[in-house]
């Protein structure tokens, strides 16, 4: 939720880091891997500093963009640690692009300044956007999931990329991690509403569509500890619940912003 504005400095670095994302992903195929893999890193490098320089260095500012932009730098910085410890892992090309997407996305629809009616309301944020983040990562691990599953029912190169067991074990301790700070988000909205927002709790659009994704993500773990709940119906599940949780912040201030032209 927070992006540097158009300041030269920000604006240099945003631009730097969607052009670095570009370059794997538009040509993944020509380049060698430590070529691609070192653009990859000065692009997950710049973005990161374009982040930083938009809380430290500028005026902070927030909105459905931002949040795109942090959720993609949180999963492309799953991805660098996961490539440490799983080389095999294929996803540098998809994740380059959705890189470039939430730079430039959030170039055109910076949001709008950050006016924190509570010096604790930046942590509740904080929390939001990392269990957008933990989804987001299981939503790729589920992608690459299902794609190694096709990829063995036509019996090319099975052994390609991570094991099965590995990316549904993977998916699943994402998909955990980020239930556990949307449940400590959504407790600390009941209870807080007043501290953080200086209003009391209401059931608003973000608020029920926040709640039914709490609900698809509490069965889809239910259903795994008590029913083995896995594949298809498990990715399913997942997929509903994080469409859910992006229609409850993003989706409620895209129509904010972009349809009705509010700033708030």
């Amino acid at each position: 939720m927070i992006l540097p504005s158009a300041s030269p400095v920000g604006l240099t670095l945003s631009l730097g880091a969607a052009l670095a994302y570009a370059v794997p992903a538009a040509a993944a195929g020509r380049l060698s891997e430590r070529a691609a893999r070192h653009a990859l890193m000065a692009a997950w490098a710049l973005h990161g500093l374009a982040l930083a320089w938009g809380v430290w260095g500028d005026t902070p500012r927030f909105g459905f963009a931002p949040a795109v932009s942090v959720t993609a730098w949180l999963v492309l910085t799953v991805y660098v640690i996961e490539r440490q410890m799983f080389p095999q892992l294929q996803a540098r090309w998809a994740l380059a692009g959705l890189g470039a997407f939430a730079v430039v996305l959030a170039l055109a629809f910076p949001g709008t300044p950050l006016v924190p009616s509570s010096p604790w309301l930046p942590l509740h944020w904080a929390l939001g956007i990392a269990s957008y983040g933990l989804f987001a990562a299981a939503v790729v691990h589920a992608w690459l999931l299902t794609r190694a599953e096709r990829t063995m029912r036509m019996a090319a190169e099975p052994q390609a990329g991570l094991p099965l067991l590995t990316l549904e074990r993977l998916t699943f301790r994402f998909a955990t991690a980020g239930f556990v700070l949307l449940s400590a988000t959504l407790l600390a909205g009941i209870f807080f509403s007043e501290v953080l927002y200086g209003r009391a709790w209401r059931w608003d659009h973000k608020t029920v569509f926040s709640v039914l994704a709490w609900v698809s993500f509490a069965s889809l773990l239910a259903g795994r500890a008590r029913f083995g709940l896995r594949g298809r119906r498990a990715v399913r599940v997942l997929y509903v619940g994080s469409l859910l949780l992006l229609l409850a912040y993003v989706g409620s201030r895209f129509v904010l912003e972009v349809i009705l032209r509010r700033g708030t």
